[in-house]
């Protein structure tokens, strides 16, 4: 199975990434050994850069013949830290014990210095932000408080047989598809693009973060532990019903089935068995289908951008993340 991080394997894009790597490394080094192990422990075990690599490629945009400007770099390392503090988070919340193929920071070193050393990870990309300018301070300051309330939109619903799809997607709009879009924007914004161009590409950023959460989530139904560097099925296990779930759970063959076994903690035979029961009906291709209207939405987001390669970079994105669903 091909992996989303794929996508940054084109050209020009690597070297600007590993410009990003050097500096988010550094951004996470404290005066104390013992605390940078914490704060570094995600950023060392590797990660997609996804949302990076928006800011860069929407940077590039202005002069995409020429390495971006540092302030793109730092933007980016701007994001992927307020991502890698959420999970930190997240992996308090959902007791996880991996992440990234290693043991999770509250795994290893409990929940009091995991959710300490997200904060950290928060007010650095905070710190980061706030020397890119007022706007881009502002910006992803809002953007933390939109994925907090994405994130209890979603605690709202654990365990609820009942969450609609409205509720699902009003939730990851907030918790996954605001950073993608402040990734881009704050791209476009240190650059000085034109507002036009700058609102276009938050749009792409927007609609290119729901089609990668859909996927995201289907992935947890189809892909396999090692394939997700994390436990499948964990969604089902701690109760987030997402939308391939949702429309298991409406299919005549297996909703009732399916309706039976959730509602409550599953062990891991449950968790295997509800996986194989999204798998049956049409909910795995009608989730794709979610996916794909986001990735095209996407795609037409650029239509009115100059026609260049960074560009093209944005556009091949957005086509090739379909390309990460096992078929």
């Amino acid at each position: 199975m091909a992996s989303p991080s794929d996508l940054l394997v084109l050209p020009g894009m690597s070297s600007e990434l590993e410009r990003v790597a050097v500096a988010l490394r550094a951004a996470v080094v404290t005066d104390d050994p013992f605390f940078t192990e914490l704060t570094s422990h995600l950023v060392n075990a590797g990660g997609k850069l996804i949302r990076p690599a928006l800011a860069v490629a929407a940077g590039a945009i202005a002069d995409p013949t020429s390495p971006v400007p540092q302030a793109v770099v730092h933007g980016g390392v701007a994001v992927e830290l307020v991502q890698t503090g959420s999970l930190y988070h997240d992996d308090v919340m959902d007791e996880a014990l991996t992440r990234r193929s290693v043991a999770s920071v509250n795994a290893r070193w409990g929940n009091l210095r995991a959710i300490l050393a997200g904060d950290y990870l928060l007010a650095k990309a905070s710190e980061i932000a706030a020397s890119l300018g007022t706007e881009v301070a502002g910006l992803l300051a809002a953007t933390i408080g939109r994925m907090c309330e994405g994130q209890v939109r979603e605690l709202q619903t654990t365990f609820d047989v009942g969450r609609t799809e409205e509720q699902y997607v009003a939730a990851i709009e907030g918790k996954t598809a605001s950073l993608f879009a402040t990734a881009a924007r704050i791209g476009a914004l240190v650059v000085d693009l034109p507002r036009a161009d700058v609102d276009s590409l938050t749009t792409f950023g927007h609609r290119f973060g729901m089609g990668f959460q859909v996927v995201d989530d289907i992935l947890d139904v189809v892909a396999t532990d090692e394939e997700l560097g994390k436990p499948a099925g964990n969604d089902l296990a701690e109760g987030i019903y997402t939308f391939p779930a949702i429309r298991a759970l409406q299919h005549p063959a297996v909703g009732d089935e399916l309706g039976d076994l959730l509602g409550r903690p599953l062990d891991r035979s449950s968790v295997e068995r509800a996986r194989a029961l999204v798998r049956t009906g049409d909910a795995v291709e009608e989730a794709t289908s979610l996916a794909r209207g986001h990735c095209i939405d996407a795609v037409s987001a650029l239509d009115d951008l100059p026609d260049n390669a960074a560009v093209d970079h944005l556009r091949t994105m957005a086509i090739g993340l379909l390309d990460h669903i096992p078929r």
